[in-house]
């Protein structure tokens, strides 16, 4: 629908701002570039409106992703993810999300926008496909590219396959950014429950090296003896 621009978005979205808020949503961007702005709106209003806006064009998304405001921003790569999840999606533009996303990465540059769209419009896109491009990002010297690396497998997962997390995590198990030491330790957490054999030889293999924070979220799960010796592993 013409309707559905980028300008009519954005407009949707100033009727709901509250200055109240910008300073509390400050807290979801600080890891973001210091030119982005907030509306100060809840992430439902944005999440709803975007729902509302699933048919726009990429042409349009792309316009959404240049703006300076973390909503517009979120928005953008909601409407991506409705996208990507919607029933008989073509591949044709499963294929055209991909490419999107990974030209546009630059604007993609806050851990919940990562983690909003990676694992459908990057993730559900290559399950059937060579994974290079995330082997190829989890070398990444873009913090974001890393986490879209990590984060992305989480539809792996989901269809039982946990090889590509483990080997992915394998390369960022000691990465210098906190953002990445939680998204590892998240992600081979979610991929223990599918199996759990994997994870402990992960675990025997770095749990006296990586950090804490990576252990403490890949152990969450597990029984309490079990996370007692991981722990005392890790100050032995």
């Amino acid at each position: 629908m013409t309707s559905h621009t980028a300008e009519r978005f954005i407009q949707e979205l100033k009727q709901h701002q509250n200055e109240a808020d910008k300073e509390k949503m400050k807290k979801f961007f600080k890891d973001s570039e210091e030119s982005t702005k907030c509306f100060g709106l809840k992430m439902r209003t944005v999440f709803q409106t975007a729902k509302q806006f699933i048919d726009m064009p990429l042409i349009e998304i792309e316009q959404l992703l240049e703006s300076n405001y973390y909503e517009v921003r979120m928005g953008a790569v909601s409407i991506m993810d409705f996208q990507a999840k919607a029933k008989k999606q073509s591949e044709e533009h499963k294929q055209a999300l991909y490419e999107l996303y990974m030209r546009r990465h630059d604007r993609i540059n806050n851990w919940d926008f990562v983690d909003r769209a990676a694992p459908s419009v990057i993730g559900s896109y290559l399950l059937d496909k060579p994974k290079d491009d995330l082997y190829k990002m989890a070398r990444s010297l873009n913090i974001w590219e890393r986490r879209t690396a990590i984060v992305s497998t989480l539809s792996f997962i989901k269809t039982g396959n946990t090889e590509d997390t483990f080997a992915i995590a394998e390369i960022l198990v000691n990465d210098s950014e906190e953002l990445i030491n939680k998204a590892v330790g998240s992600l081979i957490r979610e991929a223990g429950k599918k199996d759990e054999d994997k994870l402990k030889s992960f675990l025997n293999k770095h749990a006296s090296t990586m950090p804490r924070i990576t252990l403490r979220y890949a152990i969450e799960k597990l029984d309490k003896s079990t996370r007692d010796y991981y722990l005392n592993f890790r100050n032995s």
